[in-house]
């Protein structure tokens, strides 16, 4: 029962946030399974994956994605994964946990402060010029060099941490596209949905190629996680952007502290 209710909260803040799967998938998977690192990397990758998947078909299907910019992220991201991934196996465990809790904690800051700022945004006259800006005559992004390089930039430090710390990059494609685009943030939601399936699942293909298995509890959890997905995808649209990002901010902040908590405690 409990394999389950994880992962359809994983699948859940997925589904609203288009970020946090990854981020949530290892500590449900380690703090509350009591799993290893090693043991949680495939199914946590496997179940963002496929949940982001379907969530990013939901997405083309309403026409939210910008499919362009999530094909270049993917691209970046999935030749930078492979770079994580090798510097994951020369550092220690409990150095990777720490770094989990730094990025959980600087995220947390980030979209926190991110949610305050959109709304000081919405509430002022004109748009500010931003690094990727829509055509108002289309609705398209208009595509430039500073655009271009931003979006991969994103791509390329998302694929770098998917691999390094088995998360989705979520987390940072969010706040990072919402940040430099004028895109609203039910379309960056799915946008980043696309990203993180596509950057995961590679990731994941690298790792079976080394002989990685799952287990049926690995499998359970992968199904109550597209399940929460489901549930966070109809959800979603009645939910205030701002309620999201701020509510998101203090899941990551708890989590990160616990993860913190956990390598202090074990030192001891």
């Amino acid at each position: 029962m409990l394999i389950i209710l994880l992962g359809m909260l994983v699948g859940l803040v997925l589904g609203l946030t288009g970020a946090g799967g990854g981020i949530l998938a290892i500590p449900a998977l380690t703090l509350g399974l009591g799993w290893t690192l090693a043991q949680a990397t495939p199914v946590a990758l496997l179940a963002v994956g496929m949940a982001a998947a379907l969530g990013a078909l939901d997405g083309l299907r309403r026409g939210l994605v910008r499919y362009k910019a999530a094909a270049l992220m993917a691209i970046v991201g999935s030749s930078t994964s492979p770079i994580g991934l090798h510097l994951a196996r020369l550092l220690p465990a409990k150095a990777l946990v720490l770094m989990f809790s730094a990025v959980m904690m600087f995220v947390s800051l980030r979209m926190f402060m991110q949610a305050r700022a959109d709304a000081r945004e919405d509430a002022s006259i004109g748009a500010l010029e931003k690094n990727c800006m829509l055509n108002p005559a289309t609705g398209r992004l208009t595509w430039n060099a500073r655009c271009s390089m931003t979006l991969v930039s994103i791509g390329a430090t998302s694929g770098l941490l998917t691999g390094l710390l088995s998360v989705g990059g979520g987390f940072l494609i969010v706040p990072a596209f919402r940040k430099f685009s004028d895109v609203r943030i039910h379309a960056v939601v799915s946008t980043s949905l696309m990203v993180v399936a596509l950057v995961s699942l590679g990731t994941l293909g690298n790792l079976m190629s080394q002989g990685v298995s799952l287990s049926s509890e690995g499998v359970m959890f992968i199904a109550a996680t597209l399940a929460g997905m489901v549930a966070g995808r109809v959800t979603a649209p009645h939910v205030s952007a701002q309620w999201l990002q701020q509510g998101f901010a203090g899941l990551c902040a708890v989590i990160g502290v616990l993860m913190l908590a956990k390598v202090l405690l074990t030192a001891f």
